[in-house]
């Protein structure tokens, strides 16, 4: 009896990890098509003098909070398909960005980076040229 039990708690056994050994790893799947260009960017902050009367709340509505990863476009470029909430990358930073404002028509190829409050780091970032990719979804 004793021997019965044990080949059917090895036969369990095997069974088990059968079934567990079979299992397959799900793949992250990037529903993005992603497209690079070179951009001039500089930095904004959420301060009236830099935007409007109202410095929280961009173009598209969207409120903004220090601590955000966002950007606003130019023109130009919203017309190339950084849409709103595109994701965006941008050379020299880890976080990916989201398109949450709109530039006056007067800038071309043109990104701004949000910085919240942080007048000193807005300062300090400039204006450079920097290589982006951004995100189209896949159809």
């Amino acid at each position: 009896m004793i021997s019965i039990f044990r080949k059917k708690c090895f036969i369990l056994i095997i069974i088990l990890t059968f079934f567990h050994c079979k299992k397959e790893e799900k793949k992250e799947v990037d529903i993005y098509d992603w497209h690079t260009i070179t951009v001039t960017a500089s930095a904004y902050n959420s301060l009236a003098y830099q935007t409007n009367s109202n410095p929280s709340i961009t173009a598209f509505g969207d409120s903004l909070s220090p601590g955000m990863s966002c950007i606003a476009v130019s023109r130009d470029l919203l017309k190339m398909g950084l849409k709103h909430n595109t994701p965006v990358k941008i050379e020299g930073f880890d976080s990916i960005y989201l398109v949450k404002d709109k530039m006056n028509a007067r800038w071309k190829k043109h990104i701004d980076i949000y910085m919240g409050t942080d007048i000193k780091a807005a300062r300090n970032w400039g204006r450079r040229e920097v290589i982006i990719s951004y995100g189209i979804l896949k159809e």
